[in-house]
């Protein structure tokens, strides 16, 4: 199964979410790196990963390069809801939350 993405406010209530069950993220997605300064390395797949919306434009910079490595129509439409619900997650001043299996 593969990683789950909300966008949820403090207390947890999800506003919205896109399902990744094929697990395609775990191509497009950089391996994950203690050491390395980027947000999308940071992406544990057997966890949660939280971020905020002060960390929307980073991650959504990081996020254009990603997009770029997207080759069927049903991983783009995947890297599109992502980047959607962390458009929201900029505007609602919310969290976006990445949740592993």
């Amino acid at each position: 199964m593969g990683l789950a993405i909300v966008v949820t406010d403090y207390t947890g209530e999800v506003f919205d979410r896109v399902g990744d069950p094929k697990n395609f993220l775990h191509r497009l997605l950089p391996a994950a790196d203690g050491c390395s300064t980027t947000l999308l390395t940071k992406i544990d797949w057997y966890g949660d990963t939280y971020f905020n919306y002060l960390q929307m434009g980073l991650f959504l910079n990081e996020w254009d390069q990603l997009e770029q490595r997207a080759a069927t129509p049903e991983e783009v439409e995947l890297v599109e809801g992502v980047r959607r619900l962390a458009e929201r997650c900029r505007k609602d001043r919310s969290l976006l939350r990445f949740i592993g299996d």
